[in-house]
């Protein structure tokens, strides 16, 4: 069920506990991907498991700006700090548990989340106001993680693969000859950078020429499949918290 299109009365008579939350970024992603690639590969990953699950799930509104501010210096990019978001995210996760739907799997699709929706997860499930947990779908494409960069093969193929139309072809050759090898500036297991621009000059990292459509079709499925093997984890999961021992 997604809420956006649903009645309140639709949502009364749905008997499940299990929703996802996509969560995203809006920020750049080089000239040649659009400022909301992370929302959209979030909801495609979500949509594609939903698709392929037998069980009844609630799909709630993604949001849309997240913890990204090591962009700030390319045009369009949004932020809020790491403990909005937190508290943005746990409130939303908190008004889906109060109707009911508190096994929640936040679908994340930017790297600067990661560790704000963890944290949102543990604080919710120890509270026993839901149970909540983050899944980041790059981290679970297989061989093609080793591969994310930022608007790099990954992105870029899965944009190809699910939103064709937002990948400007014609901006590729300039996204590689500006884009990083690697994230960061590191020296002794040290990130010296905290901004992507200290590191790349239109904040692409990887090579996105790399991508093609077929790349996209099957990180879409790797993501979506490990995902729907996630929501089952969820959904039949004992939640009770540990007696203190």
């Amino acid at each position: 069920m997604d809420l956006r299109a649903a009645t309140w009365t639709d949502v009364r008579d749905y008997e499940t506990d299990l929703a996802v939350v996509p969560v995203g970024s809006t920020e750049q992603h080089g000239p040649h991907a659009p400022l909301g690639t992370d929302v959209l590969t979030a909801e495609a990953v979500a949509d594609a498991a939903l698709e392929r699950t037998d069980r009844e799930v609630v799909r709630a509104p993604a949001i849309p700006v997240g913890v990204a501010e090591e962009h700030r210096q390319f045009p369009g990019t949004m932020w809020v700090s790491a403990e909005t978001f937190r508290r943005y995210v746990r409130e939303s996760v908190e008004s889906l548990a109060h109707h009911g739907f508190d096994r929640v799997v936040i679908v994340n699709g930017h790297g600067g989340n990661v560790d704000a929706l963890r944290e949102v997860g543990g604080r919710l499930t120890r509270s026993g106001e839901a149970y909540a947990v983050p899944f980041t779908w790059f981290e679970a494409v297989g061989d093609h993680a080793a591969d994310m960069g930022h608007g790099g093969p990954l992105e870029t193929s899965l944009l190809w693969h699910c939103a064709p139309d937002l990948v400007d072809e014609d901006r590729l050759e300039a996204a590689s000859e500006g884009a990083a090898d690697g994230w960061g500036e590191w020296t002794s297991g040290t990130n010296l950078a905290y901004d992507s621009a200290e590191f790349s000059d239109n904040g692409v990292v990887g090579e996105p020429a790399d991508g093609d459509e077929r790349r996209g079709a099957e990180l879409l499925e790797l993501a979506s499949d490990a995902l729907g093997r996630l929501l089952e984890a969820v959904a039949e999961r004992d939640v009770t918290r540990p007696e203190p021992r």
